[in-house]
C-alpha cells in the first residue's frame, strides 16, 4: 500500500494506472498512453483523493439484452453480465489498496431511455434491470450499485420518462447531424450504433438496404438520447469519473472501458454470449457463432453461456 502522504496527484495517476490495461479506444497510437493523457480523469480523481472520499465512477449501459436471438441466450444477464460485474467490482477493491476509501461504480442502466428505438419491449428491460440488482446482491458486488430512470421519475409511464428526458437534456436533430459530419469520434459512433442496430433487427420485413435507411435514421434517436442520459447522469452524480462501454479518443472527458475480451471494440456483454475457452480465459462473441465453437451450459435453469469443447 502507498503512504497515506501521497499527492492526491500521485495517488490519481496510480488509480488511472489501474484502469489504463483496460481501456477501450479506436485510436491507433504505437504504444499505450500514459495516465497523464488523461488530464480530466486525473483531476476528477485527484477530487475525490483529497476529500478522502472513495473515487465515484458512472457507467452509462448494461441497458438489456438484443433482441436478436442470433446473439444472446435470452433477454435475462447470464455470465456475460456476472463476469462484467465481478470485474468492475474487483477494480474498486484494487482501487482500494492504493487509495483505502476504496471506489464505487454506480451502473447507469439506460435500457428505458431508447427501450423502444432499439425495439425491446418494456417489460424485458425492467425484468433485466431488476436481475442486475439481484445479482449484485447474491454475489455480494457491495461496490457497486444500479440507477436507472426509476430513480428519477419513479413510477410514471415508460414514454413520458423517454420523452421528459429527450425534452430536457438531448441535443437537436439537426445539431447532432452537423456533428456526425465534423467530428471523426461522432461520426465512429454513429456506424458503430448503426451497425448494432441493423445487426440486432431480427424480423424486418424489407429489403437490406431499406433496412439499413431505417437504422440510419434511428441511429441519431439512440445518440440523441444516450447524450442526454449522459447529462441527466452528469446532473445527479456531479463529480463522478465518466466511464464509458464506447470506444473513446485519449484524453476525452469519457473514459472508454473494456469489460470482457472480446475481438470487436465495440462488442458488449448484452449484444453477446459468453465463451469460456480451453485455456480457462473467457471472450464474448454473437450466440450463434458460440454455440459452434462450445456446449451450452446452465445456471440457475437459464441459458448461462458455453464451454469450448
Amino acid at each position: 500500500m502507498l503512504l497515506t502522504t501521497a499527492s492526491p496527484t500521485r495517488i490519481s495517476t496510480d488509480i488511472l494506472n489501474l484502469l489504463l490495461p483496460h481501456h477501450r479506444t479506436t485510436d491507433r497510437a504505437p504504444a499505450p498512453a500514459p495516465a497523464e493523457a488523461f488530464a480530466h480523469q486525473r483531476r476528477r480523481i485527484a477530487g475525490f483523493v483529497r476529500d478522502g472520499a472513495p473515487v465515484e465512477f458512472t457507467l452509462p449501459g448494461f441497458p438489456c439484452k438484443s433482441p436478436n436471438p442470433a446473439k444472446v441466450l435470452g433477454h435475462l444477464p447470464d455470465q456475460a453480465e456476472r463476469l462484467s460485474l465481478r470485474f468492475l467490482n474487483t477494480l474498486c477493491t484494487e482501487i482500494e489498496r492504493i487509495h483505502p476509501p476504496g471506489a464505487r461504480v454506480i451502473i447507469c442502466s439506460d435500457g428505458h431511455v431508447f427501450g423502444d428505438l432499439v425495439r425491446v419491449p418494456d417489460r424485458h428491460i425492467d425484468a433485466y434491470a431488476d436481475e442486475l440488482h439481484t445479482l449484485i446482491h447474491d454475489l455480494a458486488l457491495d461496490r457497486l450499485s444500479v440507477f436507472d430512470l426509476r430513480d428519477v421519475y419513479g413510477p410514471l409511464p415508460h414514454d413520458v420518462k423517454r420523452a421528459r428526458v429527450q425534452e430536457r437534456y438531448a441535443p437537436t436533430a439537426e445539431a447532432l447531424r452537423a456533428l456526425v459530419r465534423s467530428d471523426d469520434a461522432t461520426r465512429a459512433l454513429y456506424r458503430g450504433i448503426t451497425r448494432f442496430l441493423v445487426e440486432d433487427t431480427a424480423d424486418f420485413p424489407g429489403t437490406r438496404s431499406a433496412l439499413q435507411r431505417e437504422c440510419r435514421q434511428r441511429a441519431y434517436g439512440v445518440i440523441r438520447r444516450s447524450r442526454a442520459w449522459g447529462a441527466l447522469v452528469a446532473e445527479h452524480h456531479p463529480h463522478a469519473v465518466r466511464l464509458s462501454i464506447h470506444p473513446q479518443p485519449v484524453g476525452d472527458a469519457k473514459f472508454g472501458i473494456r469489460l470482457l475480451d472480446a475481438p470487436d471494440a465495440w462488442t458488449t456483454p448484452w449484444h453477446s454470449a459468453a465463451l469460456r475457452r480451453t485455456d480457462g480465459t473467457w471472450t464474448l462473441m454473437p450466440r450463434e457463432r458460440a454455440a459452434r465453437l462450445g456446449r451450452l451450459v446452465d445456471h440457475d435453469d437459464r441459458p448461462s453461456h458455453f464451454e469450448q469443447r
